[in-house]
C-alpha cells in the first residue's frame, strides 16, 4: 500500500509500511466502509500529524488515545478539532491550564495546527475510529504502528519533551529513553480527572524551559 506521508517520515518508517500487520489496516477500513460504517478522520487526514510535523522538526510529543468520534471533529491531530467545531471538554481544560500557566487566553477555536507546525507532534495511539464508538480501532494494528513511531523518535532524536496525560499515555513511557528526553506526566485533562493534577502541572512553561536549556527555540503556545 502506498502511504501518502511526509518524506522524512517515509524514510524513518519505510520498513513498517511493508509489515503484514500494517497492510491489514487499510483492508480492515475498507471492509468497514463497505458495511456502511462511518470512519473518522477522513482518509486524507489520517496521517495529518505526520504531514504537519516532519520527523526532523519534532520538539514535543503529545499523546492521545484515539480520534474524536463525533461528526466533523477529528482531523488527525490529537486533542485538536477542525475550525468551526466547539472545543471538547478536555481541550477546554488544556486551554485553561495554558492560561493559568503562561497567561495565554483561550482561543476562539480548537484547532492546534499552529502547535503542530512548530514541532509539537500531536499523535493519537489509534489513527482512526468508528463514528460514535471510542477505541473501536484500538486493536486493528494502529497501536503496533504508533508504538514503533514513539520508539523511532526516542531512538533517533534527543531532547524531545513527551507530555503524557492520563494512565493510557503514561503506559507508553517505557518506549522512551529518559536519559536523553524529558517526560512530563499528569492525569488526563478530561473533566473527570483534571482537578486531580492536570490543573497546575505547568507543562507548557516546563516544556519551554527545557527546550531553551537545550538551545532549542521554545514553542509559541498561542493559537
Amino acid at each position: 500500500m502506498e502511504v501518502k506521508i511526509e518524506e522524512s517520515w517515509k524514510t524513518v518508517l519505510k520498513d513498517e509500511f511493508n509489515q503484514p500487520y500494517f497492510q491489514q489496516i487499510p483492508q480492515h477500513l475498507k471492509i468497514e466502509k463497505s458495511q456502511g460504517k462511518i470512519i473518522y478522520p477522513p482518509g486524507s487526514l489520517i496521517f495529518n500529524a505526520f504531514n504537519t510535523t516532519p520527523f526532523d522538526k519534532i520538539k514535543v510529543v503529545i499523546l492521545g488515545q484515539d480520534p474524536y468520534h463525533g461528526h466533523g471533529q477529528a482531523h488527525g491531530l490529537c486533542f485538536s478539532v477542525q475550525y468551526g467545531v466547539p472545543p471538547p471538554p478536555s481541550l477546554v481544560n488544556i486551554f485553561k491550564e495554558l492560561q493559568d500557566d503562561i497567561g495565554i487566553q483561550a482561543p476562539p477555536h480548537g484547532n492546534l495546527t499552529h502547535w503542530a507546525e512548530q514541532g509539537v507532534f500531536l499523535l493519537n495511539a489509534s489513527l482512526t475510529v468508528r463514528a460514535g464508538e471510542p477505541m473501536s480501532h484500538s486493536k486493528i494494528g494502529w497501536a503496533t504502528f504508533t508504538d514503533t513511531v514513539i520508539k523511532k523518535i526516542s531512538g533517533l532524536k534527543k531532547n524531545v519533551v513527551f507530555l503524557l496525560w492520563g494512565k493510557f499515555a503514561q503506559e507508553k513511557r517505557t518506549l522512551v529513553d529518559e536519559t536523553k528526553h524529558l517526560i512530563l506526566r499528569s492525569v488526563h485533562p478530561s473533566p473527570l480527572s483534571a482537578y486531580g493534577g492536570f490543573f497546575g502541572c505547568k507543562h507548557f512553561s516546563k516544556t519551554n524551559e527545557y527546550l531553551v536549556s537545550k538551545g532549542i527555540d521554545p514553542i509559541d503556545w498561542s493559537l
